[in-house]
C-alpha cells in the first residue's frame, strides 16, 4: 500500500508565507514526477507546481514567483513554500506522485489527502 500524507497549512495571513509538505510511504520502488494541486470551494483541481526527479521545477504562470516546489527523494518527499499570499489562495491543497511500486512494472498515480490553507485579510 502506498500513501501520501500532507502536513502543514493552516490559517495564515495575507502577506504571509506557508509551507506545505507531503510524505510518500508503504511498497515504494521508486518515484518519478511529483506535484501540488489546490481546489477551491466550488472550483476544480488545478495544477500549481511540479517537479522531476532530477529536481526540474514547473509553474503555471499565474503563480510564477511566488511558489517554490522541492523534493527530497531519500524521503519519498516534496515541498511546497507559497509567499506573498492572497485571500484567493484559500483551498485545499494535494500532492500528487507518479509511483512505482516494489513488484510492480508501472507507474501508477497517488494523491494525498488534502491540507487546508486559509488566508485571512
Amino acid at each position: 500500500q502506498v500513501q501520501l500524507v500532507e502536513s502543514g497549512g493552516g490559517l495564515v495571513q495575507a502577506g504571509g508565507s506557508v509551507g506545505l509538505s507531503c510524505r510518500g510511504t508503504g511498497d515504494i520502488f521508486n518515484i518519478r514526477g511529483m506535484g501540488w494541486y489546490r481546489q477551491k470551494a466550488g472550483e476544480e483541481r488545478e495544477w500549481i507546481a511540479s517537479i522531476t526527479k532530477p529536481g526540474v521545477a514547473t509553474y503555471p504562470q499565474f503563480l510564477q514567483g511566488r511558489v517554490t516546489i522541492s523534493r527530497d527523494n531519500d524521503k519519498n518527499a516534496v515541498y511546497l513554500q507559497i509567499h506573498s499570499l492572497e485571500v484567493e489562495d484559500t483551498a485545499l491543497y494535494y500532492c500528487r506522485a507518479s509511483v512505482l511500486r516494489t513488484g510492480s512494472d508501472s507507474y501508477k498515480e497517488f494523491w494525498g489527502q488534502g491540507t487546508q490553507v486559509t488566508v485571512s485579510s
